[in-house]
């Protein structure tokens, strides 16, 4: 079945020096654009406020008062036509500062492409919009914070741009609006192709910096073949049940090649703690410079640069270690981790000193299992793999995968797990990798078609990404108190039936 996806093809730029300044150029309008149409939004919500204020203390109610305020927070056609209004030109005679008259801002706006400062005003539109949806509760997970102004030299340096003159040029160069043919560091072949057969509409390129290069993110909507169901092989190889953590990356409850019994456990990079020499050399430097100077300056490119490249190699790790899975396995199940909470989770333990602490923090941010469960979601859809997410709080390292009694909470650190009612010892990751696997299978086996079902306490499921949020029964004892433990109940391939699975909200 061949459907239309939303992807981004990224390619590192080999600008020229007129080039290069064109996108610091570009970048600083964007950046300029959003700050001013933030301090308008500022302005006019500080304006209705007061308003409103007035209102209510004439007699109105809170809500009347807002429904017969004037004042609205401008939006981005509101912003534009503004701009467009007050801006000046600098190719014609400028008035002095001090002249009588509107202020005219960005008289430079005829050098720089005019989709830098919409896509800036679109930015700073989402960016309310997130905060407005984050405090009605429309948005899952923490508050989102108030937009900020972006500073240069702490912003990342982006712009985005569209167009019809948007199109590579050749297997080497693209074409960008305003700025002109760019060559690449790499080959378009497979987009360009694409895109001469029909397949492939460009949107948008987003061109931002990355240490000491430049990318362009050319998103594009491709028409592709999306499996309708899984490979003869990844029917073989079944379900996979993966448990994400610290020691290592990714611990699977069956070996990803069935010849090597030791690729169940995919070792964690740590690549953050391989460069903290590196990185701990460079951050001398800056600091021994002076604020403002040209050694300062280079400085912090030489530290920007080393956790640019800390990225890139993590996110290409990621990105081979999810494909493998979901072109492998037919079903894979991985768990919901509140990682927030895995960071505080050693703050209470009082024989785990600081030192400790900060490098398991250090390396459970260096793992970026986040990004990984990402990446392999959305994968999963295009290899015809059916990801299932396991609800957050569900007791996967605390379970036996034996007999499926509940053992009380291991100590943070703790990599044996030891059953006490069937004497199992075993490796806490396998153990809940093991858990995660009977949750998926099972969640798969009950809902074959998509559609809506009930698994074993009431909870619904469907087949696809996640079980969905429906209130399931407690599991009580006779005197209506919840047992800790029962392995007749859930033994053997049933116990993924013993836990509720519940669609993750959350947007990242």
């Amino acid at each position: 079945m061949r459907e239309r996806v939303v992807r981004a093809f990224r390619f590192a730029l080999d600008p020229t020096p007129t080039q290069l300044r064109a996108f610091q150029r570009h970048a600083g309008a964007a950046r300029w654009a959003f700050n001013w149409a933030h301090g308008l939004k500022l302005a006019a919500q500080e304006t209705r406020r007061a308003e409103i204020a007035e209102l209510v203390a004439a007699g109105h109610t809170r809500a009347s008062a807002a429904r017969a305020a004037t004042t609205r927070v401008p939006t981005k056609a509101q912003l534009q036509k503004q701009l467009n209004a007050l801006k000046g030109d600098s190719r014609v005679h400028l008035p002095p500062p001090d002249a009588p008259g509107p202020h005219r801002p960005c008289p430079w706006w005829h050098e720089v492409s005019t989709y830098a400062f919409q896509s800036a005003f679109d930015d700073c539109d989402i960016a309310w919009l997130n905060r407005a949806k984050s405090l009605s509760g429309e948005r899952a997970g923490r508050v989102v914070g108030p937009p900020r102004f972006k500073k240069k030299g702490r912003a990342r340096d982006a712009f985005r741009l569209y167009g019809k003159s948007l199109r590579p040029e050749g297997y080497r160069r693209v074409l960008l609006p305003k700025i002109g043919s760019v060559r690449l560091h790499e080959s378009t072949k497979r987009l360009s192709r694409l895109i001469d057969r029909g397949h492939a509409v460009l949107k948008c390129v987003t061109v931002s910096r990355a240490g000491n290069r430049w990318y362009a993110s050319i998103l594009a909507e491709v028409e592709q073949e999306i499996p309708a169901r899984p490979t003869r092989r990844q029917r073989a190889a079944g379900t996979v049940g993966v448990d994400l953590g610290v020691r290592a990356l990714a611990t699977l409850s069956r070996p990803l090649e069935p010849d090597r019994p030791d690729s169940d456990r995919i070792p964690h990079p740590r690549l953050l703690e391989r460069n903290l020499d590196r990185l701990a050399k460079a951050q001398r430097r800056y600091a021994r410079t002076r604020a403002g100077s040209n050694r300062r300056s280079r400085a912090a490119r030489r530290v920007g640069a080393l956790h640019a490249r800390i990225a890139e190699q993590r996110s290409t790790h990621h990105h081979r270690i999810t494909k493998r899975l979901t072109t492998t396995f037919a079903v894979v199940g991985i768990e919901n981790l509140d990682l927030v909470a895995l960071t505080a989770a050693t703050a209470g333990v009082a024989d785990i000193g600081s030192g400790v602490r900060a490098r398991f923090n250090r390396l459970l941010h260096d793992a970026a299992l986040g990004e990984f469960r990402r990446q392999l979601l959305y994968k999963a859809r295009w290899y015809g793999c059916t990801p299932v997410v396991v609800d957050r709080g569900t007791p996967t390292n605390r379970v036996c995968s034996s007999c499926g009694w509940e053992n009380p909470p291991l100590r943070p650190g703790a990599d044996l797990f030891t059953c006490h009612a069937c004497d199992l010892r075993i490796g806490r990751a396998v153990n809940s990798a093991r858990n995660i696997h009977r949750i998926a299978r099972h969640t798969h086996h009950v809902a074959p078609d998509g559609g809506e079902t009930s698994n074993a306490r009431g909870g619904g499921a469907s087949e696809g990404i996640r079980v969905r949020d429906t209130p399931a029964t407690k599991r009580e004892g006779p005197n209506g108190s919840p047992r800790r433990g029962n392995p007749p109940a859930i033994h053997g391939t049933d116990v993924g039936a013993a836990y509720v699975l519940r669609e993750d909200r959350r947007i990242r």
